[in-house]
């Protein structure tokens, strides 16, 4: 039991402590709420990432393909420069109004912005004008996608039991992956079974128009959520934040930077593997566009089904073993996974995927939790969400722009790897540095 529900038990008016096992209880609803929002988020970043080389088809005036794919992954990226302020908002709105009601407001944001991409005007119709609104709509993308991590991963660890902070945090990035084997796989059918010329002329749009109603359901979801009982002790003794970001700064900011230094590598990480990847397989290493997509897709099962495995792990051994084994497999393993996938055959593809993919896991199966731990409830929704967001905002949305610039300036295949190596050792210097989180309550304030 957490020191806040501790207190709050004690105080008249004081909503009811939620022992170890009723929280176990409420689980599946819970994880069922912050998950869907972000499967949306993520349904829309990963479909954007797969098809990547669609949308550079469709918004940009065709000359050099590579030229026309560099400016689909730029406003990929113009999403991210919205983060940190999405961030700003949504954390300090979740720290001072609860966390529910932020998420709900976030949802519907998200999956109307990525309604709109799928009935965006093409360059051919509009010319000029399709770029711009297609930069506007990543924009409020962006912005939204801002509140949506960080809100979620403080919603899973206040509600989780005490000894299973890892595990169930962890489904923030079980709902991510999922997003994408769903957005990758329906890109995979439509390519599959109707022809990448159906793709190109309908499937992309039919695809971005599914996030409305799984934002319909999500609100729903969320609404009926009672909020987290943290941040209901906390509400309880009057300790809610006037400023909570100027708190965070004022209280927290060596917390903050190790926030910052653990994402390094899950914003690289997650944008190579998701994003770039499929474009990479296609052009630059030959594979088609239905082998690249299922490597790809194969990638980020595999992922999913690793990460609540790690998540667990963490909660018996700590944090810092697990995502200093992700960091290490990254810094040691990565041009040679990259060198197997240039093979050229479809087996070679998928098990280096496979074998980033399990990096990645490992990473992602501690980290949630932990930088939930660095922080008190009355402001740990804004100071992940500035952390987390700055960090994705400077090293994530240039990662797919970045790797693809990489070969094109050097002419070698395999630069990227160089780029994901630096950003694990990173991570991997900040964590070996951090201290171990995982026995800690959750501290009140």
């Amino acid at each position: 039991m957490s020191d806040a529900a501790q207190i709050a038990d004690s105080r008249p008016g004081a909503p009811p402590v939620l022992d170890d096992e009723e929280r176990r209880r409420r689980m599946r609803s819970v994880i069922t709420a912050a998950g869907i929002g972000h499967f949306v988020e993520w349904f829309d970043f990963g479909l954007y990432g797969t098809l990547a080389t669609v949308i550079s088809l469709h918004f940009f005036k065709q000359g050099a393909p590579q030229v026309a794919l560099l400016s689909a992954f730029a406003v990929f990226g113009a999403g991210f420069v919205m983060r940190p302020l999405g961030g700003l908002f949504f954390g300090s709105m979740g720290d001072r109004i609860g966390r529910r009601t932020t998420l709900a407001f976030v949802i519907m944001m998200t999956s109307a912005a990525t309604f709109l991409m799928g009935v965006l005007p093409t360059y051919q119709l509009v010319g000029l004008w399709a770029p711009v609104l297609l930069v506007i709509v990543r924009l409020v993308q962006g912005f939204a996608a801002g509140g949506e991590s960080s809100g979620a991963t403080t919603l899973l660890a206040e509600y989780a039991p005490s000894n299973r902070r890892g595990f169930v945090s962890s489904f923030v990035d079980v709902f991510g992956f999922a997003a994408f084997v769903v957005g990758g796989g329906l890109v995979l059918i439509v390519a599959g079974g109707f022809g990448d010329a159906a793709l190109n002329s309908w499937g992309w749009r039919v695809l971005f128009m599914i996030a409305l109603p799984l934002g319909l359901a999500g609100l729903y979801l969320r609404v009926r959520l009672e909020d987290t009982p943290e941040f209901r002790a906390v509400k309880a003794r009057q300790r809610i934040a006037k400023s909570p970001l100027l708190q965070s700064v004022r209280t927290s900011w060596g917390a903050l930077l190790f926030c910052v230094g653990f994402v390094v590598i899950k914003a690289v990480g997650h944008w190579v593997l998701q994003t770039f990847m499929p474009s990479y397989l296609q052009a630059d290493l030959g594979y088609s566009s239905v082998l690249s997509y299922a490597a790809t897709l194969i990638g980020m099962i595999v992922i999913a089904a690793l990460v609540p495995v790690f998540g667990l792990l963490s909660d018996h051994i700590g944090r810092r073993p697990v995502m200093i084994a992700g960091c290490a497999g990254f810094v040691v393993l990565t041009y040679p996974t990259l060198m197997l996938m240039s093979a050229g055959n479809f087996i070679a593809a998928t098990a280096a995927m496979v074998i980033l993919g399990i990096f990645m896991a490992a990473f992602d199966g501690a980290m949630s939790a932990a930088m939930a731990e660095l922080f008190p409830t009355n402001i740990r929704y804004g100071s992940m969400a500035i952390a987390y967001n700055v960090c994705v905002a400077i090293f994530g949305g240039i990662t797919p722009y970045f790797a693809t610039y990489l070969i094109t300036a050097t002419g070698n295949r395999f630069a990227p790897a160089f780029y994901i190596m630096a950003a694990a050792l990173v991570s991997l210097i900040v964590v070996w540095r951090a201290r171990e989180t995982f026995r800690d309550r959750l501290r009140a304030e």
